[in-house]
């Protein structure tokens, strides 16, 4: 089953759907995008992939507009993904993956962090209180 997210005029996303797979002919419908639109005043329809997540597919299949949409994703017309939210101001769009990365690694030390964006460092948590 294939899934169509509706963008506004912002390209935000504001629904998502279950749909028609883009190979099914229904009534001699094969444009679904174009359909699924119809339905929609002011709104475009665009297939989003379930299994697609941080530019890959997690069946090992082929990725599709980089994430599965969700509700107030981005969709960038240039790269053709949908983009989530920003966490950060300091994070930066990683266009492999089509997600945010911060400016510094997460430690790699089995220890649990929160973001503190304005030393943009990883504080780490301990007793559910920060260090």
């Amino acid at each position: 089953m294939a899934h169509y997210a509706f963008i506004d005029d912002t390209n935000t996303v504001v629904e998502v759907i279950p749909g028609r797979d883009e190979w099914e002919v229904v009534d001699g419908i094969t444009d679904w995008e174009a359909y699924y639109t119809t339905k929609r005043d002011g709104l475009r329809a665009l297939r989003t992939s379930y299994n697609t997540i941080a530019g890959r597919h997690i069946t090992g299949g082929v990725p599709y507009r980089g994430n599965y949409a969700g509700i107030g994703f981005k969709y960038d017309e240039t790269l053709d993904v949908f983009i989530p939210f920003q966490p950060f101001e300091s994070w930066f769009l990683n266009e492999e993956t089509y997600s945010w990365d911060p400016p510094v690694a997460y430690p790699a030390d089995g220890a649990i962090y929160t973001w503190d964006e304005e030393t943009t460092s990883w504080i780490e948590v301990v007793d559910d209180e920060t260090v």
